[in-house]
């Protein structure tokens, strides 16, 4: 693997951070490529409870990277463009980004793919494809999923950018924070030290849910509710609560 991610552990939280900073984390093929590869082992890591997403240098991602627009329609960056912005949909491990600068285009994708989002005060954030003569399409329906079609058709139509505090009141964002890497990890630690069937099992059933109908979304809610009700997760969860004390998650070992 190369440099151009930054790979850690500390416990159950998985650190990537972009890192090309000099290209403003552009997503190049081999960046998407990377980056899809890399979320996708943290997923199956059943050691891993979150995922922190953070980028090096001042931007968070300024979107696809130009120097590389002659292969844009490839085949295989085309495939890795629609598992990287499809990824929020696809794992059930939380990811939980810290975005500081610019989101631009496909970085304000990869943001909206993500579980969780703190921004900086001067983050930034727009659909501004349209200003080169492209539309969204990939990124599209994630953003869709977080602040609604008609404002993600508007931002795509203007290309207009807009920060951290109109990404909160959009749901594009949760919150803002002065120090966005520290708040976005404090909140991956508190994730990872949930129980992960209760965690795993949520995902799952937000994942299958979407696009049901309501009956069968909520035949689906009680057959994976029973599964947790039965887990001995929620047991310890039970017991613990009650001697007022933290959990021993049998799930993991303890």
């Amino acid at each position: 693997m190369s440099d151009i991610l930054r790979i850690s552990r500390d416990g159950r939280v998985a650190h990537v951070a972009l890192n090309r900073p000099d290209k403003r984390n552009a997503l190049s093929a081999a960046l998407c490529h990377e980056l899809v590869k890399t979320l996708e082992e943290a997923d199956h890591d059943p050691g891993a409870g979150a995922i922190l997403l953070t980028a090096n240098g001042k931007a968070f991602c300024a979107g696809m990277d130009l120097d590389e627009i002659g292969i844009a329609g490839s085949e295989a960056i085309n495939q890795a463009h629609e598992q990287l912005f499809t990824i929020g949909a696809r794992v059930s491990t939380p990811i939980v980004a810290a975005v500081r600068g610019p989101a631009l285009g496909g970085g304000m994708g990869l943001a909206a793919n993500c579980h969780i989002v703190v921004a900086a005060e001067d983050a930034s954030f727009g659909l501004t494809e349209i200003r080169l003569g492209l539309w969204p399409f990939l990124i599209f329906r994630a953003v869709a999923e977080a602040i609604g079609e008609r404002r993600s058709i508007e931002l795509a139509l203007t290309g207009r950018t807009f920060g951290g505090r109109e990404a909160v009141e959009l749901g594009l964002a949760h919150e803002v924070a002065a120090e966005p890497e520290a708040r976005a990890a404090e909140i991956a630690f508190a994730v990872a030290e949930s129980s992960p069937t209760a965690v795993r099992s949520g995902m799952t059933f937000v994942q299958q849910a979407r696009g049901r109908d309501w009956h069968s979304a909520g035949q689906l809610a009680l057959h994976i509710r029973n599964y947790v009700f039965g887990s001995p997760d929620f047991e310890e969860g039970i017991r613990a609560f009650r001697e007022k004390r933290r959990p021993k998650w049998p799930s993991l070992g303890e």
